[in-house]
């Protein structure tokens, strides 16, 4: 019988685990080079298990994982997991947001399906988090709300009206919908952003780099402006329910 193929030292942070069985998990982690991938860690629950110091979310991982069978094979078995360094956890609202933004992965991602630049602004999202002061949290989250809806083929172009493909007019107001895309703004639509708002945010996407700093500062202006329409966008395409982050959000609001 051939040897299941293995996986070595993957960068991953994990998204969600749940029980197995007494003594083991399942993970749903976000790989770099595999996407989100299911893995059962045999023993992690037990108190001698050299995983249970690491298996925590919102932390930089390195996996090393087989195959179980085949490369489609829907959970494959943990092998090794190290901490990989560099921050601390979120506390506070940044690591309710963290939370947010794992439910987000896990209610859009595929499984086995390589997101290689998502990755690597998911990582750097989680790290400013855990290490930025919270007056940089509403921008930093909408900007991966829109690079996660464009990479995922969810976000139409940004520079142009969705049904027409009419250039934007620098001064008007349009508004981004679900169905409908992006479209000038309505007596009951309760906010906007003007052309050249939306195309600043359109030439921040196109990056050469690809890296998240200019998006990051194109959202610093416009983050309380882009909260509703995205909030209203994502849950279309996640569908019902609501997300459970988000209800929790709105519960301590109302406190």
């Amino acid at each position: 019988m051939a040897s299941a193929q293995r996986v070595s030292d993957e960068p991953a942070f994990i998204l969600h685990r749940y029980d197995w069985s007494e003594s083991s998990l399942i993970l749903e982690t976000f790989t770099r080079h595999r996407g989100r991938v299911a893995l059962v860690a045999k023993g992690a629950k037990k108190h001698t298990s050299n995983f249970r110091p690491v298996l925590l979310g919102l932390q930089p991982l390195r996996l090393t994982y087989t195959l179980a069978g085949s490369a489609q094979a829907d959970i494959h078995t943990l092998k090794g997991a190290e901490w990989a360094g560099g921050h601390i956890m979120p506390m506070g609202a940044r690591l309710l947001a963290g939370l947010y933004v794992n439910e987000l992965l896990m209610r859009l991602l595929a499984r086995d399906d390589p997101y290689a630049y998502l990755f690597d602004v998911y990582a750097a999202l989680i790290k400013l988090l855990a290490t930025q002061h919270d007056v940089v949290q509403e921008p930093a989250l909408r900007a991966f709300e829109l690079i996660l809806l464009r990479e995922l083929g969810l976000l139409p172009a940004l520079d142009a009206q969705t049904v027409n493909l009419q250039p934007l007019q620098p001064d008007a107001a349009y508004v981004l919908a679900p169905e409908a895309g992006l479209r000038p703004f309505a007596a009951h639509d309760r906010i906007a952003l003007t052309g050249a708002q939306w195309q600043a945010l359109e030439h921040a996407l196109g990056q050469e780099q690809r890296s998240f700093a200019p998006m990051l500062n194109a959202c610093v202006p416009l983050a309380a402006a882009l909260k509703a329409q995205l909030r209203t966008l994502l849950q279309f395409h996640c569908g019902s329910p609501m997300l459970r982050t988000r209800q929790l959000m709105m519960d301590l609001q109302a406190l």
